[in-house]
């Protein structure tokens, strides 16, 4: 299973995003967007809300607690 820190990169990626981008989706700056991602700092609550409803996926994907729900038959689903 990924750690939370590698599936927020990970989506971010997936979908061609910067730091930039997500952190204004977020309401907050680059720099705090990218403690989030090193774990430097610990992603208050109602932003892994924002990003679940952002990505479209559960909290539990986004915490590696269950598979990728967007990944079937050998395929990964749209997020976006």
């Amino acid at each position: 299973m990924k750690t939370f820190i590698e599936v927020i990169r990970g989506l971010r990626e997936d979908n061609d995003l910067t730091q930039v981008q997500v952190a204004e989706v977020l309401g907050t700056s680059q720099t705090m967007y990218a403690r989030y991602e090193r774990g430097a700092n610990e992603m208050p609550i109602r932003h892994l809300v924002t990003l679940c409803k952002f990505y479209n996926v559960s909290a539990d994907y986004m915490l590696g607690t269950e598979p990728n729900p967007h990944f079937k038959n050998g395929k990964i689903r749209s997020v976006l």
